[in-house]
């Protein structure tokens, strides 16, 4: 009888340990499993965080280019403006100084 007793609780010791060793690597499986997605979530994270910085670049460089294509109409604008002023200038002052000769003749 002891010796039914005694194979009886050997066989639950064995039964139990092997059910640990079973759960044991579950466990492991399962974070194997959550470090390769954790892996994987930041490769994408630094994909996007790679496209955004990208897109912010570009979109810096086109604020730059508008901004020198502004300036450069403004540059523009205002060459003209003081080449019409000038010329409105010396259409007056010609027309004064002939003014002045008439009244002096």
């Amino acid at each position: 009888m002891k010796k039914v007793f005694l194979g009886a609780l050997a066989l639950m010791f064995a039964a139990s340990v092997t059910s640990c060793k079973d759960a044991a690597n579950k466990a492991e499986e399962a974070a194997n499993e959550v470090a390769a997605e954790a892996a994987e979530a930041a490769e994408a994270a630094k994909g996007t965080a790679t496209e955004a910085a990208e897109a912010v670049k570009e979109a810096a460089t086109e604020a730059v280019d508008s901004v020198k294509a502004a300036a450069g109409e403004a540059a523009e604008g205002a060459v003209d403006a003081a080449k019409d002023a000038a010329k409105e200038g010396v259409e007056k002052a010609a027309d004064a100084a002939a003014d002045a000769l008439k009244k002096k003749q």
